[in-house]
């Protein structure tokens, strides 16, 4: 399906703002996974979910309601847009990323969204497991040193105690946890185009994907 564009890639490659571009110039939807993913971190930690407890990780997910309205994501009706974009969740998420029964769980909400079509979809295996079958796949990357300092100058005026350093090491720890895990991993595959956004401006890199879509 071509009117299903899925863009994948690390952590700090630029993803989020570049799928919500290309999504507004084409008048798709912009389906954020991350955010996804997010939002089950915030709400395990409101309920003091143990990670290894996947049983009960389960039942969480089941009786729990993610929506997307707009830019605006809420969880059983409340708007946790702001309360999800901090550095803790943003590690934790990427903890919770790598439970299977998690994936599992969010696998459907992502894939039924997919189906109807006009979707601008980006993550860590959108283009592997979501939609595999999309006729318009990407791989967006970076250098590490400059995905660090994009997300520490996305982070820190919300969270002043991050350092440089810091936000590098997270980088790769989220990196490793990524690429290794055993459900879906992030990786990079033959037909996926390859841009990497280290020296190239925002509107460079859209017009780059807009360039190489399939009609």
């Amino acid at each position: 399906m071509k009117s299903v564009i899925t863009i994948d890639g690390p952590s700090g490659a630029g993803k989020g703002t570049i799928a919500r571009l290309l999504a507004k110039k084409l008048g798709y939807r912009y389906l954020d996974t991350g955010a996804l993913y997010r939002a089950v971190a915030w709400k395990v930690m409101k309920a003091k979910i143990k990670l290894d407890d996947e049983e009960t990780l389960k039942k969480l997910l089941d009786k729990t309601d993610i929506a997307f309205n707009g830019d605006m994501i809420t969880v059983d009706g409340i708007d946790i847009t702001s309360e999800i974009r901090t550095a803790e969740i943003g590690e934790l998420s990427s903890q919770v990323s790598a439970i299977p029964v998690v994936r599992q769980g969010l696998f459907s909400i992502q894939r039924n969204i997919c189906l109807q079509g006009k979707v601008v979809i980006e993550g860590r295996d959108t283009g592997t497991t979501i939609f595999p079958e999309s006729g318009n796949k990407f791989y967006l990357d970076a250098g590490v040193e400059e995905r660090a300092r994009r997300r520490y100058e996305e982070m820190k005026l919300k969270d002043p105690s991050i350092t440089r350093e810091t936000t590098i090491e997270d980088i790769r720890r989220r990196d490793l946890r990524d690429s290794s895990r055993k459900t879906s991993p992030l990786k990079r595959t033959d037909d996926m185009i390859y841009i990497d956004s280290t020296n190239l401006s925002i509107d460079e890199v859209v017009e780059k994907i807009i360039e190489s879509l399939k009609k």
